[in-house]
C-alpha cells in the first residue's frame, strides 16, 4: 500500500500552524486562541510592513497613512505583551528544539542503521552537560559552553573513530558512548563537589523557561540552516541503507556524507541543547513513528519528522508549564511520559520491518 507521504507533510505543517496559535494562547491569563490569532497576524502583517517600508516606503507611509489592517484591535496591550513577548518566543523556540532533535535523530538512525540511535548517542549530551556544568560553576555563560562541549565532543568522538581515513558505524558508536561516559563521569563529580548542583541537575531535566527572542533569533539561524542542508542528503541516505558497498557502486561518497551528516547533526542538536538542556526521547521515538507512518523514505520522512518533533515539543512544553500551578515541570519528564506509551502503541498496532 503506497505511504501518504506529501499528504502527511501538508497535515503537520497545518497542525503546526494550530499548535502554534492555539498554543499561545494558553497560560495563567486566560486569552481565547481567537484573540491570540488576530495578535500573531497583526505582527506578522507589521514585519511584512518594516521590511517592505526598507525598499518601498512610500506604498508602506500610504498603509500606515490609511490605518489599514487585515484585523480590528479588539485586545489589549497587556494581552499583546503576554503573547508577543512571552508566549509566543517560548512556542517558537520549543518548535525549533523539537524540529532539530527530531530531524537529528532521523539523520542518526539512517546513517548509523541503528533503531536505537539519537542524537545523543555519539556523546553530544554528555559534551553538553559537562559544559553547562562548567559554566554553572565558574559563572560563566552556559548557552555558550553547553554549545562548545557538544561540538567538541562530536569533534573528539570523529577523529578517535576515524580508521585510514575511514570512519567504521561500529567504531563510531563505540567511541561514541566511551567518551559519552567519561564525559557524564566528569559532570557528576561536578554535581557532588559543587556547592549549588540544583541549578544543574535542574537543567540537565531539560526545560524552555529562559526562552526569549534574542535565543529565538540566534538559534534559529543554525537549526534551520542545518536542517535544510540535511534534507540534501536524504537520497544518499536512502542508498546507504542497501549497504555501504552497493551505495559506492551507485557513486556515493560514503566517508563525505557520514562527515556531513555527522556535523550537521552535532550542529543542531549543540543549537538545540544550548538553550533547553537535555530534552531526551524527541530524537529517538519521533523518527520512529514516522517512519511506520510514511515509510523509510528520507525525502518524505526527514520533513515529517522536522514537523512532528515541533509539534510534539510545542504540546510537551505548554503541559509543562501549565499542568501544576505556579510549578513548572522539566519537559524532558513530560516528553517521555507521552511519548513513550504513544510508541509502544504503534509498535503494537503496526508490527512489521522498520527498514523494509
Amino acid at each position: 500500500m503506497a505511504k501518504p507521504g506529501k499528504s502527511v507533510i501538508l497535515i503537520l505543517a497545518l497542525l503546526l500552524i494550530a499548535a502554534v496559535i492555539s498554543n499561545t494562547a494558553i497560560g495563567s491569563t486566560s486569552i481565547s486562541p481567537d484573540v491570540s490569532a488576530k495578535i500573531l497576524v497583526t505582527k506578522i502583517f507589521e514585519s511584512i510592513l518594516e521590511i517592505t517600508g526598507k525598499i518601498f516606503p512610500s506604498v508602506v507611509a500610504n498603509v500606515q497613512a490609511n490605518g489599514y489592517y487585515p484585523v480590528d484591535k479588539t485586545w489589549t496591550d497587556s494581552q499583546e505583551v503576554i503573547i508577543s513577548d512571552i508566549r509566543l518566543p517560548r512556542v517558537l523556540l520549543a518548535a525549533l528544539v523539537g524540529a532539530a532533535l527530531s530531524t537529528a535523530g532521523c539523520a542518526m538512525q539512517g546513517l548509523l542503521k541503528n533503531p536505537m540511535a539519537d542524537p545523543y548517542i555519539i556523546g553530544m549530551s554528555s559534551g553538553a552537560a559537562l559544559g553547562a556544568s562548567l559554566a554553572f560553576v565558574l559563572l560563566l555563560p552556559v548557552q555558550l559552553l553547553s554549545f562548545i562541549g557538544a561540538v567538541i565532543t562530536i569533534f573528539v568522538v570523529y577523529n578517535i573513530s576515524k580508521i585510514g581515513g575511514k570512519v567504521p558505524v561500529d567504531t563510531l558508536l563505540l567511541s561514541g558512548i566511551a567518551v559519552g561516559s567519561l564525559l557524564a563521569a566528569l559532570t557528576s563529580l561536578i554535581i557532588f563537589i559543587s556547592h549549588s548542583p540544583h541549578q544543574i541537575i535542574f537543567w540537565l531535566m531539560g526545560g524552555l523557561w529562559t526562552a526569549s527572542w534574542d535565543k529565538v533569533k540566534i538559534t534559529s539561524v543554525m537549526i534551520i540552516f542545518g536542517i535544510l542542508v540535511l534534507y540534501r542528503f536524504a537520497w544518499s541516505l536512502n542508498v546507504m541503507l542497501l549497504g555501504e558497498e552497493q551505495a559506492q557502486y551507485l557513486g556515493i561518497n560514503i566517508e563525505k556524507v557520514k562527515r556531513y551528516v555527522l556535523v550537521l547533526s552535532a550542529l543542531i542538536t549543540a543549537a538545540a541543547v544550548s538553550v533547553s538542556g537535555i530534552i531526551g526521547f524527541v530524537g529517538l521515538i519521533i523518527p520512529h513513528i514516522m517512519r511506520i507512518i510514511v515509510g523509510p523514505d528520507h525525502r518524505i520522512l526527514f520533513p515529517a519528522s522536522t514537523l512532528m518533533g515541533a509539534v510534539f515539543l510545542v504540546l510537551c512544553d505548554t503541559f509543562s508549564r501549565t499542568i501544576i500551578d505556579s510549578v513548572e515541570l522539566p519537559v524532558g519528564i513530560v516528553t517521555a511520559m507521552f511519548g513513550a506509551p504513544f510508541f509502544i502503541y504503534l509498535l503494537r498496532k503496526r508490527r512489521q520491518s522498520l527498514y523494509a
